[in-house]
């Protein structure tokens, strides 16, 4: 199952419990150093609340149900329910929150894991202050967050895990055939993102507007027939576009 996202290019919309329409964040990690300085760090940003902290995966998963939450930022490692287990409940509530996976380097194979189950994405916990800030507003506006650092490690875990999902069981085709219909921009674009680049990094590097960006990241699932962004950029890698 998979969290029922916002739709692409939007941030939480202004309702009678978020007059504001601020982005609200749910932070689960047992270290208290770890979740002190991340909302530190959030506490710069004008648009985002953290609203509830967990110690472990059960009160993550007790406080997103409770109230509304848009983006749960959750450690892979902690007690009484890890990570895994937190993201299979968590993509079951009624709305599901985005979720980010904080993680190390040598936890690809549990991000993997998390992916599969409905996690957005996953974000490293040494990554700058300004990262972490863009990373829980793509997540809120339904955009992957793919950490450069450890995306290539992760992508091809996926691919060697058996049967990876990469869309819809009704498309088929080989990689090279499923990417025929896309124009050189989006080729670029699909490079891009399996290469775990946000759409404001992709805008820059190509020189176009991030509303163009989106554009072509949603004509990329919609040619291809994956549905999310962490299956465009296995494509990409399965491909050969993304080294």
């Amino acid at each position: 199952m998979t969290p029922r996202p916002h739709s692409p290019g939007t941030t939480p919309e202004n309702t009678p419990d978020n007059p504001a329409g601020r982005i609200r964040v749910l932070l689960a990690d047992d270290e208290e150093m770890i979740r002190h300085g991340v909302r530190l760090i959030l506490r710069h940003a004008p648009d985002i609340d953290v609203v509830a902290e967990a110690a472990n995966g059960a009160e993550a998963v007790e406080l997103a149900a409770a109230r509304p939450v848009d983006v749960a930022l959750v450690d892979i490692r902690m007690p009484v329910l890890d990570g895994l287990a937190a993201v299979d409940r968590l993509v079951r509530l009624d709305p599901a929150p985005q979720i980010v996976m904080l993680t190390t380097f040598g936890d690809e194979e549990n991000v993997t894991r998390a992916l599969h189950a409905g996690a957005t994405g996953f974000l490293l916990k040494d990554e700058g202050p300004q990262e972490l800030i863009t990373a829980v507003r793509a997540a809120a506006a339904g955009d992957a967050v793919l950490s450069p650092g450890v995306t290539g490690h992760v992508i091809k875990r996926m691919l060697q895990a058996t049967g990876p999902r990469l869309g819809s069981p009704a498309v088929t085709g080989t990689p090279d055939q499923r990417l025929a219909a896309l124009t050189a921009r989006e080729r670029e674009v699909l490079a891009m993102l399996g290469a775990g680049l946000a759409n404001q990094e992709i805008g820059r590097r190509l020189d176009i507007g991030l509303g163009t960006v989106k554009t072509h990241v949603g004509r990329i699932l919609d040619k291809t027939g994956t549905g999310s962004r962490v299956q465009a950029a296995l494509l990409a890698h399965q491909a050969g576009l993304a080294s």
